[in-house]
Parts: structure tokens; C-alpha cells; sequence
């Protein structure tokens, strides 16, 4: 399934839940990042279930690791009908390399 944040292709790329378990949470490899425009959150992917479920590090009113759902994610409307976006010039970097991390 992929949702409009997405694609199939994407999430094929991505590690499965818990393949990264054995590697230091600083070296670990952020494939994707997502941003509401509107506010200061920000969601850095590093594993997914390969349909919605993924754990990543989530900056906000706080900054942890934990897993969230994508299909969540695209329902969230900001004002003006904005929505959750993928930052489409994002290199994929590693957690330790991710500004005030």
C-alpha cells in the first residue's frame, strides 16, 4: 500500500522494522524526511513496515525516537488545507549528521 507521502518504491528502500536493531542509534541511516510547513515538526524515517508503520526520530515540542503511522501522518490538515509534506531535496543522512538532533 503506499499513501500520498509514499510510494510503493519508496518504501522499498527503506529498512524493515528492526534491521537497523544492531546499529548505533547515531550511525543509523535516515532515508526520508517529512515536515509540516506550518509548525516545527519534523518526522526522520529510518525503518519501516514497508506499508505504514515506521520509527524514525520525531522533532516537535520534543525531540525522540519512536514509531509512527504514515497514513496518520497524510491525514493531518494544517491551516489553509496544508499537509504533511516530504522534503523532496532531502539527502539521506545519518541521525548523528541531523541538525540538533
Amino acid at each position: 500500500m503506499s499513501t500520498t507521502l509514499l510510494t510503493k518504491s519508496d518504501l522499498s528502500k527503506i529498512p524493515k522494522l528492526y534491521e537497523t536493531e544492531d546499529v548505533e542509534i547515531e550511525d543509523k541511516k535516515v532515508h526520508v524526511k517529512l515536515f509540516t510547513p506550518w509548525s516545527n515538526w519534523t518526522w526522520y524515517i529510518i525503518e519501516c513496515d514497508g506499508e505504514d508503520q515506521c520509527f524514525g526520530f520525531v522533532k516537535g515540542q520534543e525531540a525522540e525516537f519512536g514509531y509512527f503511522s504514515l497514513k496518520e501522518l497524510a491525514n493531518i490538515e494544517g491551516p489553509f488545507g496544508l499537509k504533511v509534506e516530504r522534503d523532496r531535496f532531502f539527502t539521506p543522512i545519518q541521525v548523528g549528521d541531523i541538525p540538533h538532533w
